[in-house]
């Protein structure tokens, strides 16, 4: 297909040894600027569309000084508003809930689901000034993908499907629309909310943060790829599994990797349930359990994994749970996290997805708003009922433990960018190059703060 956007792709990791300017985390002025150059012009996802199933069902989305609502105002269609009353500026929604039209609080105008006026209290005072046209709910532009209901505040942006190449033509195969929320949580962390995605868009951090998922084996080596506005990375390979990394040279030895390939995938999945509450499904854990009474000891981990996956594959069909059928192809290319330019984070699966999403907490650079979530495919009618749920405290054990590994970081790199012993980011030029391509992509929109290279050393 043809690009609809202009392309990042990311270089050789020879040719990106990149620094990266601080400013973009700690200046107060950037953050202000953010507001008009970036929030006010990019795709953002705004809810699930499953958090609004019923006619009347709204969700209030924020971000900085705007308000909007999502509102499902017919059984085949979502639309989005801005929330403000037409008379006097104030809010009409918090939160979520259900209406049947919107009403100020203040003087009680009214406005329907498609955001035309119904009442205003002494119209006739107005005479002839008052027109349905000028005090109609300003719409917002207003798509969905993947389940996600996104938002827009640009009247000229390009459509979704063109901001989201090649993202989306890539996780479709994945059937991430079919899922639902299996639970989600949010908390105010004390950093800038790119600072807490970059926690999350490359996996270099792993064998240093997360010792427990390294125990049973562990990824030897990461690729990372850029195109468009938005980046993704996936493991180069998975010690144990060919014992082949970068080159075609031998992959180091990591812990785990002496533990008999039946028990070691049975011991992950069940870490990855126990620590993570994510990267598996319960199908998938007791599947995995059953391999040492399926499988005669000796048989080579790839055959281990290729049973794994059948045998769940079945358990689910059985349940009502079909798995989405994704070309080898693009399993090979497809990796395993994606950042959807510029806030949303997806760890994708054929069965069910992480997912993050961080925005500003106002206009202070050292706030954000955090979420994780996990969305799962059910059998018809069994999905799980689930609401946010704030768990201010990231030390709270209903954070999942790997999260909470990540989380400890996060407020210590936000102090330490301001530190004057410390003036640029210098990312892996091969393994957090996504990192990079995100500030080169958010550089086209801020103007400046683009990655600067690092030029070789005699």
């Amino acid at each position: 297909m043809n690009e609809p956007l202009p392309g990042l792709e990311i270089a050789p990791p020879q040719e990106r040894s990149v620094l990266l300017p601080k400013e973009a985390y700690v200046s107060e002025t950037y953050a202000r600027e953010e507001g008009e150059k970036l929030w006010g012009k990019v795709w953002q996802v705004a809810c699930r569309a499953e958090e609004v199933p019923n006619v009347g069902d709204y969700v209030t989305y924020d971000i900085l000084d705007e308000s909007i609502i999502i509102v499902r105002n017919a059984p085949d269609r979502i639309e989005a508003f801005h929330n403000v009353c037409q008379h006097r500026a104030r809010r009409l929604t918090s939160g979520c809930g259900h209406a049947r039209q919107f009403v100020c609080p203040f003087h009680g105008w009214r406005w329907n689901l498609q955001g035309r006026n119904t009442f205003v209290l002494c119209r006739e005072d107005y005479g002839a000034t008052l027109s349905d046209e000028d005090i109609a709910l300003p719409k917002v532009r207003c798509e969905q993908w993947g389940g996600w209901v996104w938002i827009n505040l640009d009247p000229q942006a390009v459509p979704l499907h063109e901001y989201l190449w090649p993202a989306a033509p890539t996780l479709d195969h994945f059937g991430l629309d079919r899922m639902r929320y299996r639970w989600r949580q949010w908390l105010i962390f004390p950093c800038n909310w790119k600072v807490a995605l970059e926690a999350f868009n490359e996996s270099f951090h792993a064998r240093i943060s997360h010792p427990g998922l390294s125990e049973f084996g562990s990824v030897a080596d990461y690729w990372c790829r850029g195109q468009g506005l938005h980046c993704w990375h996936g493991p180069e390979q998975a010690v144990g599994a060919g014992t082949m990394s970068r080159n075609d040279k031998p992959a180091p030895i990591m812990p785990g990797s002496h533990i008999e390939p039946r028990r070691r995938l049975a011991l992950t999945m069940q870490r990855f349930k126990d620590e993570v509450d994510a990267l598996t499904t319960q199908t998938i854990v007791d599947a995995a359990a059953r391999l040492v009474d399926e499988l005669p000891e000796g048989t080579p981990t790839g055959e281990v994994g290729a049973h794994l996956m059948r045998q769940a594959k079945a358990d689910d069909a059985v349940r009502g749970v079909h798995w989405s059928e994704v070309p080898h192809e693009v399993m090979l290319t497809a990796g395993h996290d994606w950042h959807l330019f510029p806030n949303t984070i997806i760890l994708q699966t054929r069965t069910h997805a992480l997912c993050y999403r961080a925005r500003p907490n106002g206009w202070n650079p050292d706030s954000c708003i955090f979420e994780a979530y996990v969305i799962e495919l059910f059998p018809q009618g069994e999905e799980p009922r689930t609401e946010w749920l704030f768990v201010p405290d990231w030390t709270d054990e209903r954070w999942p433990k790997v999260l909470r590994e990540d989380f400890q970081n996060m407020p210590e790199v936000q102090r330490g960018l301001k530190s004057s012993g410390f003036s640029m980011a210098r990312p892996n030029p091969k393994q957090e190059a996504t990192v990079s391509h995100f500030h080169e992509t958010l550089a086209r929109f801020m103007g400046r703060g683009a990655p600067v290279p690092i030029a070789p050393q005699d």
